[in-house]
């Protein structure tokens, strides 16, 4: 036998292989789904926050705080080093 036919008659031989393979994977996988179907976890309840006295600070000076905390730990600087002069919202 030839070596050219004899690849390709390997060839086609492991493409039906694949095939059948990923032909019961399929069959597998409908049959898990069909007898164990997905069921989403319930939603839990919203926590309701309490209300907390205000103390002076709004809630954009906080993230403006935060933003200055983190720019300044991931630049390795102290926080007196970095001015923040401007913010935009994207």
């Amino acid at each position: 036998m030839p070596p050219l036919l004899e690849a390709i008659q390997i060839s086609f031989l492991a493409m039906i292989v694949i095939f059948l393979v990923l032909g019961i994977l399929i069959g597998v996988i409908k049959v898990l789904v069909h007898f164990l179907p997905y069921t989403e976890e319930p939603v839990p309840p919203a926590r309701t926050q309490s209300p907390v006295a205000a103390t002076g600070a709004s809630q954009e000076e906080e993230h403006i705080a935060a933003i200055h905390a983190v720019l300044a730990h991931h630049l390795g600087k102290a926080p007196q080093d970095i001015h923040i002069q401007h913010i935009t919202s994207l």
